[in-house]
């Protein structure tokens, strides 16, 4: 990793290495370890941030819907078996690598020569782990701060959005200005942090900001979020709610003055002679994983053969299968199913 790399890594999850090889441990797999004969690779670490990860978001979810009332102890909105659905539901695997999706982390991965020719980066498993190995080298390096780690948590999972929601899916603005700055740009919106006492953030104010104000209320941080030449603000109780307001503020503007970009504008319109190349151009934009295709070969009654092919996108519920005499057809067919499914998901959510 250079410096630009990690630079971006710690703008992202809101933490500042002291020790910087531990973030280049944390994307070192021991593939390349074991390659280049020796070195610190990043599966003691993914094993700390797996333990990590689970006393956060419990501590989280102890905390956002329990309490404890005198005289009568502790009691939480939800059971143990509820809780354990949320508890997994937020740090499955799945979760985890559509982070390292949104965040583009595992672009950084150092990988033997054998993981780049399978594309191991792409891998749910490889982001998972990916995603646990971070958290595990913050705690080493912060000397397993608890208030640390759950900032850098929040920051990474998006946790009180999630809670405030109602455990729902919801619009992540963070997600939605950070794809907008990648495709516009090239590149991560910029974020500023400061604590609340530091009169520094205040000393930004040109005539191209947009700050919709504390309302009164307690703020422990201010978020300023750089597009183009204005300056989005935010205020919150955490790193991660002062992020969203900004982000949330940006995206308003971004969408009041028609400045977003849609998948339908990154492609001609859905073809099925050109919908393989279309999935593949919307993937390596962003907006979901690569898609995966298997084949399965059967024969009619006359003997000809009949491909069948299914496409499958992580992160996706569905795939879409399509049967043809030939293995190109079938799998044309397939990926044209998925791409007028995803496009029509984007655009009617609710169906």
């Amino acid at each position: 990793m250079n410096e630009e790399a990690i630079r971006e890594v710690e703008q992202e999850i809101g933490y500042e290495f002291e020790d910087k090889c531990l973030l280049v441990q944390a994307f070192t797999r021991k593939s390349y370890t074991d390659e280049h004969h020796g070195g610190c690779n990043n599966e003691i670490l993914e094993f700390y941030g797996d333990r990590v990860l689970d006393l956060v978001v419990v501590k989280e979810l102890a905390d956002y819907y329990g309490g404890v009332e005198d005289g009568i102890g502790y009691s939480c909105t939800y059971n143990e078996s509820d809780s354990t659905a949320i508890k997994k539901r937020l740090v499955c695997s799945t979760s985890l690598a559509a982070r390292m999706d949104e965040l583009g982390f595992a672009k950084h991965l150092r990988m033997s020569r054998g993981d780049v020719v399978n594309n191991a980066q792409n891998q749910t498993h490889v982001k998972e782990d990916l995603f646990e190995a971070i958290i595990g080298a913050v705690a080493v390096d912060c000397g397993w701060n608890l208030d640390i780690l759950q900032d850098t948590v929040e920051m990474m999972l998006h946790l009180d959005q999630y809670f405030d929601n109602n455990m729902t899916d919801y619009e992540d603005c963070v997600s939605l200005v950070q794809q907008w700055s990648q495709k516009r740009y090239g590149t991560l919106p910029e974020y500023h942090m400061f604590a609340a006492d530091d009169r520094a953030w205040h000393d930004i104010y040109t005539p191209n900001c947009m700050d919709p104000g504390p309302c009164g209320r307690n703020f422990e941080y201010v978020c300023h979020l750089y597009i183009d030449d204005t300056v989005f603000f935010g205020y919150g109780l955490s790193k991660s709610s002062a992020r969203l307001q900004a982000a949330s503020l940006a995206y308003e503007y971004l969408e009041g003055n028609g400045l977003l970009i849609t998948m339908e504008n990154e492609i001609d319109a859905p073809a099925p002679e050109r919908a393989v190349s279309q999935l593949q151009t919307l993937a390596q934009k962003g907006y979901f994983a690569l898609p995966e295709y298997v084949f399965s070969e059967d024969h009619d009654s006359d003997g000809n053969p009949v491909w069948k092919c299914e496409c499958h996108i992580d992160g996706y519920e569905y795939y879409y299968e399509n049967e043809a005499s030939s293995k190109k057809e079938a799998k044309r067919q397939a990926a044209y199913e998925m791409l007028t499914g995803i496009l029509n998901h984007t655009n009617n959510p609710t169906d």
